[in-house]
C-alpha cells in the first residue's frame, strides 16, 4: 500500500468536512493549495483540504523518467493506454485517506473527492467504488480511465458528479470529458459537465463554479 504524505490546510473552526484533492502529472499537493482562498468558502463550513503527492514513478511517456504521478501512461493517444493496476494502488490509497478522515470524525457523506488530470482519473475509481456514500466527486480536465473495469458500488450510485473541462485542452482532449460524461450517464450516475475557454489548467470562472459546487454539496 502506497503511504501517501499530504499538505493538510485546516479550517478555523474544527473541520466538519474534508476535501480530497488530487494533483496531475509531474505535478505534487502544492499545486493547488493557492486556490484554497480564493474559493471564498464561507467559516461556517469548516473544510479541512487534504493534498495528497503522488509517489515518484518511472513515466514511459516521459522515456522512462521518475516524476510524480498517480500511474504510468503508455501512450500519448485518445485512448489513453494506462497502467490500471498502478491507478487501482493509488485509489486504494486514496482509501485509506478516507478512512483516516471518518476517524477523525468526518462522516463520509461530509467528503468530497477532487481530482485534476491523473488525479481526476484515480478520483472517479475511488468514488464509485468506494463502500460508504460520499459527498461528491469533482473531476477536472479528465477521463474516466477504469469505466470498463471499475468495481462499481452502489453505495456511491447516487453520488453528485461535477465534470469540468477545458474547450482547448491539447493534454486531455475535450472528448475524453465528454466520453465520461456518457459513460456516467449510461449507468444512472447524477453529473453535469461543462466546459470553460481553457487549455489543461484552471481559469477564475471555473475556480468561482467550484466554489458555488461545494457549497452547494456541503452547506
Amino acid at each position: 500500500m502506497i503511504d501517501l504524505k499530504c499538505i493538510v490546510l485546516e479550517p478555523s473552526s474544527p473541520a466538519t468536512a474534508s476535501v480530497i484533492w488530487l494533483h496531475g502529472l509531474g505535478a505534487d499537493g502544492n499545486d493547488f493549495v493557492p486556490l484554497v482562498p480564493e474559493l471564498k468558502l464561507p467559516e461556517s463550513l469548516a473544510v479541512r483540504f487534504i493534498f495528497p503527492n503522488a509517489p515518484a514513478i518511472p513515466v514511459t511517456i516521459n522515456g522512462g523518467f521518475q516524476m510524480p504521478a498517480w500511474y504510468d501512461i503508455f501512450e500519448m493517444n485518445i485512448d489513453r493506454k494506462i497502467d490500471t493496476k498502478q491507478l487501482t494502488q493509488s485509489s486504494k490509497a486514496i482509501t485509506v485517506l478516507i478512512e483516516k478522515e471518518i476517524a477523525s470524525g468526518i462522516p463520509s457523506n461530509r467528503i468530497i473527492l477532487a481530482g485534476f488530470s491523473q488525479g481526476g482519473a484515480v478520483c472517479y475509481d475511488t468514488a464509485l467504488s468506494y463502500s460508504k456514500p460520499l459527498a461528491g466527486l469533482l473531476a477536472l480536465s479528465t477521463y474516466f480511465a477504469t469505466a470498463d473495469v471499475i468495481d462499481r458500488h452502489n453505495a456511491n450510485h447516487d453520488i453528485n458528479i461535477q465534470i469540468f473541462h477545458g474547450d482547448n485542452d491539447p493534454v486531455v482532449p475535450p472528448q475524453l470529458g465528454e466520453k465520461a460524461y456518457q459513460q456516467l450517464s449510461d449507468h444512472g450516475y447524477t453529473c453535469q459537465y461543462q466546459t470553460f475557454p481553457m487549455e489543461h489548467e484552471v481559469c477564475y470562472p471555473e475556480i468561482q463554479a467550484i466554489s458555488n459546487w461545494l457549497q452547494e454539496r456541503l452547506s
